[in-house]
């Protein structure tokens, strides 16, 4: 294992993992109110979220660290 995978809280996460751990924990109600994206307000679903998340970096990376504040 590399020194920075050592130390990455999202090594080894998938990206379905996070949104469904962070869906899990704050609803998509929560999600929409902590990151302002579509995806999460208006009939949201993981692979909607997943689909959306993948093209957009920007949403992925604070997906990502909403994530890392949660659980981290």
């Amino acid at each position: 294992m590399s020194e920075g995978a050592k130390h990455d809280p999202l090594h080894g996460k998938t990206l379905k993992a996070i949104v469904t751990e962070l869906h899990e924990e704050l609803g998509w109600e929560g999600l929409g109110r902590a990151i302002n994206i579509k995806c999460f307000q208006e009939n949201p679903s993981i692979n909607s979220s997943l689909k959306f998340l993948r093209k957009t970096d920007w949403a992925r990376v604070k997906v990502e660290q909403l994530w890392v504040d949660t659980f981290a």
